[in-house]
C-alpha cells in the first residue's frame, strides 16, 4: 500500500502538466482531491463532453441562495487534470476537504475562526466584505493564505492574523522579488519540477508553524480521508492537494513503509471535527469564465493572467512563438498592418530580454513588451487589446444537461435555445426589432430575468428611432446561477417566475414608507415591457388603489410618466393594456386639481424639483392626444375635455397668479408660449415684467433660468424665441441692462460652448436678415422678371411650372 501527496500549485499549468505524467506513472487506484465531499458524485460528469472547462463547483443552502461558494477550474487546473484522468481510467475519484456543509454552516454562524474547507470566507469577490452573496473558495496554498502571523500590535487571540504567502518567502529565499516571475522560472517553464521537491519546500516554509482552527479542521478531515481510503483496501492512493497541506499529509513513513507515522493521532483529529455546525448543502456544476480566474481572490491563487497560463498549458512547444503569431492574428482582425516579419522581430526580443534577465525562458512579461514594441509600434491600446482577448480571454464553460439544475435554470437553457441567444462572456451589443417574432422573444426574456434580479442583459440607449427597437448589452456572469437558484422559489419557468415576482413587489409597494406610487407605475411598465398577462391585471388593481390614497401631487406627477409610456407599449409589443387609459385619466385629472397647492410657498430646491415633474407630465401629456390642443381628438372628446387640452388649461390658470416662484413662472410661460396659447407679445409683456425694477434680481434670475430651461439649442434652432429674447434685450434701458447682464450671464453660463457660439451667430444673423426684408421691398418686380425666366430656362422648366 502506498499514498503518495502531490503538492499542486491551484491554476498552475506546470503543475498540472507535472500531475498529469505523474498519475501515468503512479496509475493509482484511487485519486482524492482537495475539493468539498459533496461533489463526488458529480466528478463522473467530467466524462461528458459537455463539461468544458472553465466550469465551477456551486455548493448552496437551499432556500438561502446567498449562502453559497465556488471552487472554480479550469483546462490548465492540476484538480480538473486529476479528475479527467480518474474518469478515463475508470478509476475512483474523491473529494478530501472539509465538507461544504460545514463551511457554509461556519459562515453563517460568524465563527470567529472563519469558515472551514475552502469554503465562503477565505477570499475571493466576498472577503472582507458583507454576507451578501456567493464567494469563491479559497484554498489555504494560495498567494495571500497559508499560515497566518499576528502583527505586533495584535491586542491578543482575536486580532486578525497576517497571511505569509509560502510561494513569496520561497521566492525571496532564491533571490527573486516577484513571487509569480520565481514560480514560471521554477515550475511552469519547467515542467519537471519533482514533487517530493516542492513537498520539501513546503516542509521548509512550514517549519514551527502552528496552524490555526480553520486550517487544521481542513487538514484533519483530509487525513481522516485518506485513512478511510487505506481502510476499505485501496493498494495506490494519489493525493492531490495544495502544496502547503504536503507536510501535514504526509508525515514520516514507518519501518513498515506503511502512511500515517508521524501525522497527529486519530482521536486528536475526531477532537478537531466533532461537534461541528452542519446544514443541508447542496452542489453542482456551473459555467465559470477566465475574467473571474484573472480577478483578484484567493481562488485565482493570483492567476492574473488565465488567457497566458492556458497557452502554456496547451502549446508545450514553442510557447512564446504560437503566442506571439497568436496576437498578430488578434491585431489583423482590427485591421492593424502586422507581417510576420513583424512576429520574427518580436520573438527575437522577447527571448533576448528573458537572456538579460536570466529568466530560462521568455514569460508574459517579455512577450508583451515585445508585442508593445514591434507588434503595436509602442501604441499602449493595441497591447490593451490583446491583454483583454488573450490574456484573460474571452472563454466561458459550459455544463450539459445531465447537470443537477433548478428547474428554473433548465427552463432558461430551453429559452436560450429556442431564442437562439447564447450566453458570452464578454459584452456584446444586441439591437432588437420588436416587430420581429424572434426579437420580440428575445426582449421579453431578458425583461423577465431583470425582474428575477438577473441582469444578463442591461438596457442601452437606441441607436435606431421610434419605439420598436430595443438596444443591449449581453454579459453572462457566474453569480447569474445563484440569481436563479434564488428566483427558483418564485415559479419553475422563467415567465411563472416573473409574473410571481412581480406580485410580490406590488404587494411590497403597498403601505406606508414601503414603497412609491412611482416604483408601481414603473412596475407596471416592467410588466408590459416583460409581456406578463397574468401579473398585469394585479399590479394595475394595486396601482389604482393605492394611487386613490395618495395625496401628495408630486407623487401622482412622478407616477404618471411611466403610466403613460406603459400606455403606448400595448401598440408596439401586441399586449393589451386594458385599464391603463382609465387610471391615466384619473391620475392627470387629480394632478391638474392638485397643482395649484403643490405651486405655493416654495423654496428654490422644491421649486426645482417641482419644474422636473411638470416637464416630465408636459412631456407624457403631448403622447397621449395627437391633435392640437384645443381641436378634437380621435375618439371625439373636445380639446378641452382632451387630456392635453385639461393640461394646458391648468397651466394657464397657475401662470397669472401672483407669488409663484419665479423658475416655475418662467417655465409655466414658455410652455404656454410653445403651445401658442400666448401670444409673443404677451409673453414678451410677461418678460419685461419680470426683469422690472420691482423684483429682486434673484427672483428675475430664476424666471428667465425657467424661461430658458431645457438647453441653448432651443434659441438655436427657434428663431422666434430668439427674436423674443433679443427684442426684450434690446429695448432695455442702459441702467437696466447692467443689472441684468449678470442674471443673464449666470443662465447663459449653463449652455455648452458650442451652444453658445451658435446662440451669437443666430444673432448676428439676425440684423442681417433684417436688412435683406428691407431691401426685398425695394426690388423691382419688372426687372426681376426676366432674371427669373433666364434661371427657369436653364433648369428645363416653364414659367408656368
Amino acid at each position: 500500500m502506498s499514498v503518495s501527496v502531490l503538492g499542486i500549485r491551484h491554476h498552475g499549468p506546470g503543475s498540472a502538466r507535472s500531475l498529469r505524467d505523474e498519475l501515468e506513472r503512479l496509475k493509482p487506484d484511487i485519486v482524492l482531491i482537495e475539493g468539498p465531499p459533496e461533489a463526488d458524485a458529480l466528478a463522473g460528469l467530467a466524462a461528458d463532453p459537455g463539461l468544458r472547462p472553465p466550469v465551477a463547483l456551486l455548493a448552496h443552502v437551499p432556500g438561502e441562495p446567498a449562502r453559497a461558494a465556488f471552487w472554480p477550474f479550469a483546462e490548465f487546473s492540476p484538480e480538473w487534470q486529476a479528475i479527467r484522468h480518474a474518469v478515463r481510467t475508470g478509476v475512483p475519484v474523491r473529494f478530501c476537504d472539509l465538507p461544504a456543509a460545514h463551511g457554509l454552516a461556519l459562515d453563517r454562524d460568524g465563527s470567529p475562526d472563519g469558515p472551514a474547507g475552502g469554503g465562503p470566507g477565505e477570499g475571493g469577490p466576498g472577503a472582507g466584505a458583507p454576507d451578501d452573496g456567493p464567494r469563491e473558495a479559497r484554498p489555504a496554498d494560495a498567494p495571500g493564505d497559508g499560515p497566518r502571523e499576528r502583527g505586533p500590535d495584535a491586542p491578543g487571540p482575536g486580532a486578525p492574523a497576517v497571511p505569509v504567502d509560502p510561494i513569496a518567502a520561497l521566492a525571496r529565499a532564491a533571490g527573486y522579488d516577484d513571487p509569480e516571475r520565481w514560480w514560471e522560472d521554477a515550475v511552469e517553464h519547467r515542467g519537471d519540477t519533482p514533487f517530493e521537491v516542492i513537498a520539501e519546500a513546503m516542509a521548509a516554509v512550514r517549519d514551527g508553524h502552528v496552524p490555526d482552527t480553520r486550517e487544521a479542521r481542513r487538514e484533519a478531515y483530509m487525513r481522516r480521508t485518506i485513512r478511510r481510503a487505506v481502510k476499505e483496501g485501496f493498494e495506490r492512493i494519489a493525493v492531490v492537494c495544495g502544496a502547503w497541506h504536503v507536510p501535514a499529509l504526509t508525515g514520516v513513513p514507518g519501518a513498515d513503509g506503511a502512511w500515517g507515522a508521524g501525522l497527529p493521532p486519530v482521536r486528536a483529529d475526531d477532537a478537531l471535527l466533532r461537534g461541528l455546525p452542519k446544514v443541508k448543502a447542496e452542489i453542482t456544476w456551473v459555467p465559470w469564465t477566465y475574467g473571474r480566474l484573472a480577478a483578484w481572490s484567493g481562488y485565482g491563487a493570483g492567476v492574473t493572467s488565465p488567457g497566458w497560463y492556458h497557452h502554456l498549458f496547451a502549446s508545450a512547444d514553442r510557447p512564446v512563438e504560437r503566442w506571439l503569431a497568436a496576437a498578430a492574428g488578434v491585431l489583423r482582425d482590427e485591421g492593424l498592418p502586422v507581417s510576420s516579419a513583424h512576429v520574427i522581430e518580436a520573438v527575437r526580443l522577447a527571448g533576448s530580454l528573458a537572456v538579460l534577465r536570466g529568466r530560462p525562458l521568455a514569460g508574459l512579461a517579455e512577450v508583451t513588451e515585445a508585442a508593445r514594441a514591434v507588434l503595436c509600434e509602442g501604441d499602449d491600446l493595441p497591447v490593451e487589446l490583446i491583454g483583454r482577448r488573450m490574456v484573460v480571454g474571452e472563454r466561458l464553460g459550459h455544463v450539459p444537461d445531465s447537470t443537477p439544475m433548478v428547474p428554473l435554470q433548465r427552463h432558461l437553457r430551453e429559452e436560450q435555445r429556442r431564442l437562439r441567444l447564447k450566453p458570452e462572456a464578454l459584452d456584446r451589443e444586441l439591437d432588437l426589432d420588436l416587430r420581429k417574432p424572434l426579437d420580440l422573444g428575445r426582449s421579453g426574456l431578458l425583461h423577465r430575468l431583470r425582474l428575477l434580479g438577473v441582469d444578463w442583459g442591461v438596457p442601452a440607449r437606441s441607436r435606431g428611432k421610434g419605439t420598436f427597437r430595443e438596444s443591449w448589452t449581453l454579459a453572462w456572469r457566474p453569480e447569474f446561477d445563484v440569481d436563479l437558484i434564488e428566483a427558483g422559489a418564485w415559479g419553475t419557468t422563467v415567465p411563472a417566475a416573473a409574473s410571481a415576482r412581480a406580485r410580490d413587489l406590488a404587494d411590497d409597494g403597498q403601505g406606508a414608507g414601503r414603497g412609491s406610487l412611482a416604483d408601481l407605475t414603473g412596475l407596471v411598465e416592467r410588466c408590459l415591457l416583460a409581456d406578463l398577462p397574468d401579473a398585469l391585471p394585479y399590479v394595475l388593481d394595486t396601482l389604482a388603489a393605492r394611487a386613490a390614497l395618495d395625496n401628495d401631487v408630486t407623487h401622482l406627477m412622478a407616477a404618471l410618466p411611466a403610466m403613460v409610456r406603459a400606455r403606448r407599449y400595448g401598440d408596439v409589443r401586441g399586449t393589451p393594456a386594458e385599464g391603463l387609459t382609465a387610471i391615466v385619466d384619473a391620475l392627470l385629472t387629480r394632478i391638474c386639481v392638485g397643482l395649484g397647492a403643490a405651486v405655493t410657498g416654495l423654496d428654490d430646491d422644491a421649486a426645482r424639483d417641482l419644474l422636473r415633474h411638470i416637464d416630465e407630465v408636459h412631456a407624457a401629456v403631448a403622447l397621449l392626444d395627437d391633435g392640437p390642443a384645443g381641436g378634437a381628438s380621435d375618439d371625439g372628446v373636445s380639446g378641452d375635455e382632451a387630456p392635453r387640452g385639461r393640461w394646458t388649461a391648468a397651466l394657464r390658470g397657475l401662470s397669472g397668479r401672483s407669488g409663484l416662484h419665479g423658475l416655475i413662472e418662467g417655465r409655466l410661460t414658455r410652455i404656454l408660449l410653445d403651445a401658442g396659447d400666448l401670444g409673443d407679445a404677451e409673453a414678451g409683456r410677461r418678460m419685461a415684467l419680470s426683469m422690472s425694477a420691482g423684483h429682486p434680481p434673484a427672483r428675475a434670475a430664476a424666471w428667465i433660468e425657467g424661461f430658458l430651461s431645457g438647453g441653448g439649442l432651443l434659441l438655436v434652432h427657434d428663431a422666434r424665441l430668439l427674436g423674443l429674447v433679443d427684442g426684450w434685450l434690446a429695448g432695455l434701458a442702459p441702467e437696466t441692462f447692467v443689472d441684468v447682464l449678470p442674471l443673464l450671464r449666470r443662465t447663459f453660463g449653463a449652455f455648452a460652448a458650442p451652444e453658445r457660439r451658435s446662440i451669437g451667430s443666430r444673432v448676428r444673423a439676425l440684423g442681417t436678415r433684417e436688412t435683406a426684408a428691407a431691401a426685398a421691398d425695394e426690388i423691382d418686380e419688372a426687372r426681376a422678371a426676366a432674371a427669373v425666366r433666364t434661371v427657369l430656362a436653364l433648369l428645363g422648366r416653364t414659367e408656368t411650372a
